[in-house]
């Protein structure tokens, strides 16, 4: 458009220049003694404006002389500027493809070369993680932090990332907490710490991240159940030196928690471990109301027997709760020997004997042949006895 308008320009001016001559008569006298010299108007307009050009020429091809070296920077720089984002894109490209010390080399030269720095020491940071080159992968995060070019969120969370990878977990938490309150409100950075305070064993930390998570739907439901009932077993193991620790544990953990199976069975344990029996089953009782189990009904059993024997009211109260569970399931087999357990403390060898029998009727378990064999001994029946421990002998627990 604009070589049109000119075209239309200099055509104009030779048509005007054209009719001026035809019509004209004037002239230019220049006069330089001894000399004297006329022209015609138009001959002088032309020659003016051809010496105007010349000059013009003359000018442009000298400020183009000087801008030269200008000219030669700006495009060697135009060109390693290229040179950069095409080392930059095959970087990209090698390192989604796994080749991992192509991706090296060509970030290496886009960090020399362009204008994202950052960006490129940390691919070349990854790519050298992948390799398994750790100083290295270290030297380019240093450089990408030392880039400074709007990288910083980015560097501090490749740098966490990666170190969750290499189960460093305090290097990961380091680097997440210099985030600030508002990068770490992100999902991401807030699954991150989860996976460092978990390898840190902060419970306390990961029951919070995990409920934070879970009420923004960005982990799976199952996931944050697993992540609380992980949290809560290991804080019930550090309480489980006192009882008074133990007890205050359990208090804090939500009732949807405590009939978990790994909960119970794990604050259960350490009860009975401290000879609070009662604690332990009114745990266990409560968790087989919630969800039956026989993994709790058997550890139910184990408490009778570890502790003191069951008399009076309070036996009769335990094996009546368990004659109740069995009205609805009289086929189970663990329960049945469980209740056996209950009545050989409460030193009803007749009922126990038959609970024994039942049990084995419809399951054989070495468990119980060793339970119904001490019983046949304290009865004086040795040759049962013996026929038992043989039984369990042959059958698997």
């Amino acid at each position: 458009m604009r070589a049109l308008l000119w075209f239309i320009a200099v055509f104009a001016a030779a048509v005007a220049l054209a009719i001026l001559a035809r019509t004209s008569d004037s002239y230019v006298l220049v006069v330089y003694p001894p000399y004297r010299v006329e022209f015609s108007l138009v001959l002088f307009a032309a020659l003016e404006a051809v010496l105007v050009g010349v000059l013009y020429v003359l000018l442009r091809a000298l400020h183009h002389t000087l801008a030269l070296p200008n000219h030669v920077r700006a495009y060697r720089s135009r060109m390693k500027e290229r040179r950069a984002q095409v080392a930059l894109g095959s970087a990209l490209l090698s390192l989604y493809e796994g080749r991992y010390a192509r991706a090296e080399k060509d970030s290496a030269l886009a960090f020399e070369s362009g204008n994202t720095p950052g960006l490129a020491a940390l691919i070349a940071a990854r790519s050298a993680h992948e390799l398994r080159n750790f100083g290295q992968r270290d030297v380019w995060l240093d450089r990408a932090a030392a880039a400074d070019d709007g990288m910083r969120v980015a560097q501090l969370v490749t740098r966490a990332t990666l170190s969750l990878e290499q189960r460093d977990y305090a290097a990961a938490r380091s680097a997440l907490a210099q985030l600030g309150e508002g990068g770490r409100r992100q999902i991401a950075v807030l699954r991150m710490l989860l996976r460092a305070e978990r390898g840190l064993g902060n419970w306390e930390q990961v029951l919070k991240l995990a409920a934070l998570l879970s009420k923004h739907d960005a982990i799976p439901t199952s996931a944050a159940e697993q992540y609380r009932i992980e949290a809560h077993v290991a804080l019930l193991g550090r309480a489980s030196g006192d009882k008074g620790a133990l007890e205050r544990r359990w208090r804090m953990i939500p009732g949807s928690d405590q009939t978990r199976l790994q909960v119970a069975a794990e604050a259960a344990r350490h009860a009975g471990q401290l000879g609070a029996i009662e604690f332990a089953r009114q745990i266990l009782e409560q968790a087989l109301v919630a969800d039956w189990n026989p993994q709790l009904v058997a550890m139910y059993g184990d408490l009778s027997m570890a502790g003191e024997r069951d008399r009076g009211q309070e036996a009769r109260t335990r094996i009546e709760r368990a004659e109740k569970w069995l009205a609805g399931r009289s086929g189970d087999a663990q329960l049945l020997a469980t209740l056996g357990e209950l009545c050989v403390c409460a030193e009803l060898w007749g009922k126990g004997e038959a609970c024994f029998e039942a049990s084995l009727s419809i399951e054989e378990n070495r468990t119980t042949h060793l339970a119904l064999a001490r019983l046949m001994e304290r009865l004086g029946r040795t040759d049962q006895a013996q026929m038992h421990f043989r039984r369990a002998a042959e059958v698997s627990a």
